[in-house]
């Protein structure tokens, strides 16, 4: 499964599930969105987390499945449990890693090199995908070429890889300097998905504050209230923003149920039949505030998701419109929309819109005088 695939799933309501296997890492990245640490022990019940992935069934699963934390290769034999039951029901795995075991250049590629630890290379090979983290701050700590040569590693046994990219926009040079670097070293055969860096977990402290949402007389569809997320708490929410899946309470639209109690069935009803998600994902937070609520709310287009929890006009005026086959041909509507957009929209919208091309293998590269930025929110 190529990356493109991946993201161009990414606006079809209830098509993948994100899973944080824990909030530990041994690397301590400065924009860390989880903020993450080797001795943060927030994780979820192992054995919950299988008996909610084993209730997928071929009639009933997730298209893809997202092993993320903290670090899930620190927990190798979960990911590599997980994948194969997601796999068994017929859904794609991808897992995206910190690179933490490449540090210090131990691994070298071809048939000389030195094998990556056993453990990691089965969770590895029970994927369909692997991702690797890159950027300024994670080569503080992994560089660059311990990066690519456990990357060939990876390529080596089968597995479509990417790299994971930050950074602080188009005009960042770090970006310029690494997309190139990339390209030259795998010849366009491995694809990016660039973002930027977002004021949640430790660079709350300095990174710049959220984009302000979009004109409220304007639809602006929000496709990261498509895919559940199960949370470091075991609680499964509608939102993938890091803000939103840590703090507590979660908003009452925004929460899905919990892997302790829940299956994947309910948890996916839940997401496809709610009103208010069904609105999010067709016209976003600040139109429907402004269409049914008390106006639209200061701060960014996250927050006003989040404001939204308890206003009960927007709830009332969301089920007259989007409840019952209405609501589902909406939801049907917006996801055929991103799907006319491509995983390169989907970037657009919610990545660095001037490096969505490489979200696609071979995609173009940017100009040589550099790309101008394209207002995303």
């Amino acid at each position: 499964m190529e990356l493109a695939e991946l993201v161009a799933r990414r606006p079809f309501p209830a098509g993948g599930l994100l899973i944080g296997l824990t909030r530990r890492c041994p690397l301590s990245c400065a924009h860390c969105s989880t903020g993450s640490d080797l001795f943060t022990r927030e994780e979820p019940d192992p054995g919950q987390l299988e008996r909610f992935v084993g209730s997928f069934t071929e009639e009933n699963r997730p298209d893809v499945v997202m092993l993320t934390g903290g670090e899930p290769l620190l927990l190798p034999g979960l990911a590599e449990r997980l994948s194969t039951l997601a796999r068994r029901a017929g859904s794609r795995t991808a897992l995206l890693s910190g690179m933490f075991f490449a540090r210090g250049g131990g691994l070298r590629g071809g048939r000389n090199g030195k094998p990556l630890p056993p453990a990691i290379l089965r969770a590895i090979r029970s994927v369909d995908h692997f991702s690797a983290s890159l950027d300024v701050h994670h080569e503080r700590e992994v560089s660059r070429a311990d990066v690519f040569r456990a990357l060939r590693r990876v390529r080596e046994e089968g597995v479509a890889v990417s790299l994971h990219l930050t950074g602080t926009g188009a005009a960042d040079p770090y970006l310029a300097d690494l997309t190139r670097a990339v390209r030259e070293e795998f010849g366009g055969a491995v694809p990016c998905l660039v973002n930027e860096v977002r004021p949640f977990g430790r660079a709350a402290s300095w990174a710049r504050a959220a984009r302000t949402g979009p004109d409220p007389a304007e639809a602006s569809p929000c496709s990261m209230a498509a895919w559940p997320v199960v949370g470091f708490d075991g609680r499964v929410l509608a939102c993938c923003n890091q803000d939103t899946v840590d703090r507590r309470p979660v908003p009452a639209h925004l929460d899905l149920g919990h892997i302790a109690e829940d299956d994947w069935g309910t948890v996916r009803r839940r997401a496809l039949e709610s009103p208010v998600l069904r609105m999010l994902r067709a016209v976003g937070p600040a139109h429907l505030a402004a269409r049914f609520g008390s106006g639209p709310r200061p701060g960014s287009y996250c927050e006003s998701c989040r404001a939204l929890g308890g206003d009960e006009a927007v709830a009332a005026g969301a089920r007259a419109v989007a409840s019952g086959p209405a609501g589902a041909l909406l939801d049907l509507t917006a996801a055929m929309r991103g799907a006319r957009e491509g995983a390169q929209g989907v970037v657009r919208r919610h990545g660095c819109a001037a490096y969505a091309p490489l979200v696609v293998t071979g995609g173009p590269g940017l100009p040589e005088s550099g790309a101008e930025r394209e207002d995303v929110r």
